[in-house]
């Protein structure tokens, strides 16, 4: 029996292993990754009912098809109560048999495309604006007191201060009930954008071989998020000021017009004013954008956010990459204080990512990058200096005992677990380093 499945499945599957017993059957699930057992529950030793480890163990989860020639109606409901996935009675004929394993693995395919399309939807949309500085306190207090209004909002700021996520902020506190619905205006062909913005008819232009909606019908009851707006040729403008003020689009190839209830955000990475006085920017549509600005200060005029931004970034990304949340040292939020951040967050968030990959510390990279702001790196000593209650790396409700904990174990990780070199840093005997430990696996709280 063993030999025939193995023979037929392995046209299906690269990876077919078998087992005469329970025992044996363990050993492989332990050694590899099993998406599904086929077992028989007559086996010598432990019957496959028996088998508790292949059910009750949740970080090795297996589909299971039960498989026997004594069957009865208690044994059945038995199997299905352990979880099983399938029951199948011998004698079978194989097509029986692949069509049972080909449910199971299209089920299997399933959940992991759903739980890979819900981590991408996360990694995209779950995200939200980080800090307690007061400019962004400031910002997030405007984006509350505009968010109600339908009037479209101009946001400015340097690549990769996170506009995006200043325009999602603005529609989720809208309570509109449409979507919000993000485009790129530099990264589409000017005879593309009209079509993607717009939509078509069918025949409209070659290639055109039926209608579609553009993004400002999709956007329906919404948000339209303008990305890179002073990307978008002037022959563009002239239409999107029209959209503007009449509320109504007109497809490509369309003589009628649809009424449209949008509310359109903005950004730009320019100075609009700037681009408007050189002629490169229609000044009426920057008017009809510039209802109200929200500039986006750049990540080195809020470097205090640095203290929420950092630990943020470092939990999600150890998730994302499937490790342990290192562990930054004080010097290493002393580098990044001092860095000028001319990529803004989304620098510190690659920086942050490569660390992690790997495994080397901030202060490290940014002492290979060597842009630093030398006046800063003056003003973050001293301010250390001044405040010890409020280092960066250690909150200032934390308990003494808690700060040396962690501050220990920081330094031992940055020498790679060498408590010999560790105290020599910490200016101790590696047998206080020892008792240290010794105390905390004994349970000894830190955080009286």
């Amino acid at each position: 029996m063993r030999t025939i499945l193995t023979k037929a499945l392995n046209k299906w599957f690269g990876n077919v292993s078998t087992a005469s017993n329970i025992e044996q059957a363990e050993q492989l699930r332990q050694q590899q990754h099993v998406d599904l057992i086929v077992l028989d529950i007559n086996l010598p030793g432990r019957l496959g009912t028996e088998w508790e480890e292949a059910f009750n163990d949740p970080s090795k989860k297996s589909d299971v098809i039960f498989m026997t020639g004594y069957a009865d109606l208690e044994l059945a409901i038995s199997a299905l109560k352990l979880g099983a996935a399938d029951f199948i009675l011998k004698p079978f004929n194989l097509d029986q048999m692949l069509k049972a394993v080909s449910r199971c693995m299209d089920r299997r395919l399933s959940e992991r495309m759903n739980i890979a399309l819900a981590r991408e939807v996360q990694q995209k949309h779950s995200k939200q604006i980080i800090g307690q500085c007061e400019a962004t306190l400031q910002m997030l207090q405007l984006i509350q007191q505009l968010a109600p209004s339908k009037a479209s909002v101009l946001i400015e700021g340097e690549s990769g201060t996170g506009k995006e996520l200043v325009a999602r902020e603005l529609h989720q506190f809208s309570q509109r009930k449409g979507p919000f619905v993000a485009i790129n205006c530099g990264a589409l062909a000017p005879e593309l954008l009209e079509s993607e913005l717009f939509g078509h008819t069918a025949g409209a232009f070659t290639g055109a071989n039926k209608s579609r909606e553009g993004l400002f019908r999709v956007a329906s009851g919404g948000t339209l998020f303008l990305d890179e707006i002073g990307e978008m040729p002037l022959t563009m403008q002239t239409t999107l000021l029209r959209v503007l003020e009449q509320r109504t689009v007109r497809p490509v190839g369309s003589e009628k017009e649809i009424n449209v209830d949008v509310r359109v955000l903005a950004a730009t990475n320019r100075s609009l004013e700037q681009e408007v006085e050189q002629g490169c920017f229609r000044q009426d549509l920057y008017y009809r954008l510039n209802v109200v600005k929200i500039d986006v200060p750049p990540l080195r005029e809020r470097r205090d956010d640095l203290s929420d931004l950092v630990p943020y970034f470092t939990r999600q990304l150890a998730a994302e990459v499937g490790v342990a949340e290192p562990q930054w040292a004080h010097q290493d939020m002393l580098a990044m204080q001092a860095y000028s951040w001319p990529g803004n967050v989304r620098e510190l968030r690659n920086m942050l990512e490569r660390c992690i990959l790997l495994k080397r510390t901030p202060a490290d990279l940014l002492d290979d990058n060597g842009d630093f702001d030398t006046e800063q790196a003056k003003l973050t000593a001293s301010r250390q200096n001044q405040d010890s209650a409020s280092c960066f790396g250690y909150p200032s409700h934390w308990s003494l005992k808690k700060v040396e904990k962690s501050h220990i174990q920081q330094v031992v990780e940055h020498h790679d677990g060498n408590k010999s070199a560790a105290s020599r840093d910490l200016g101790v005997a590696r047998k206080t380093l020892e008792r240290k430990y010794k105390d905390w696996l004994n349970g000894e709280d830190c955080d009286e």
